[in-house]
């Protein structure tokens, strides 16, 4: 009798400085705890579903970028306070300005 074993599809995630490592439910679960900290928000379950696209996306690599826009896409649907948590650290907001930018655009998506 043979027996076949799928192996599961484990994506390379190309980062920003362009090295490439596996993708890492943990340090994207990790992001979302933080921005999601005492928040009505269930951090892991928006990682179970990045993780669900990327695998059912098939592709071999996706940028961390598109992890951060996915994570962030997700967070704005559930959560303004969360999302520009994520958001500040994931665009890296260099000053008070950027950090207004966002929220103006955050507040004129809702109205």
């Amino acid at each position: 009798t043979t027996y076949e074993v799928i192996d599961a599809f484990q994506p390379v995630v190309i980062k920003k400085d362009g090295s490439k490592e596996l993708f890492d439910k943990n340090k994207l679960l990790n992001g979302l705890l933080k921005a999601c900290q005492k928040r009505p928000v269930n951090a892991e379950s928006v990682a179970n579903e990045i993780e669900a696209e990327i695998q059912n996306s098939m592709h071999r690599e996706i940028t961390s970028s598109e992890i951060g826009e996915k994570a962030m896409d997700k967070l704005r649907q559930l959560d303004a306070v969360a999302y520009v948590r994520f958001a500040s650290v994931y665009r890296q907001f260099k000053d008070i300005d950027t950090f207004m930018q966002e929220l103006t655009k955050l507040l004129n998506d809702r109205g």
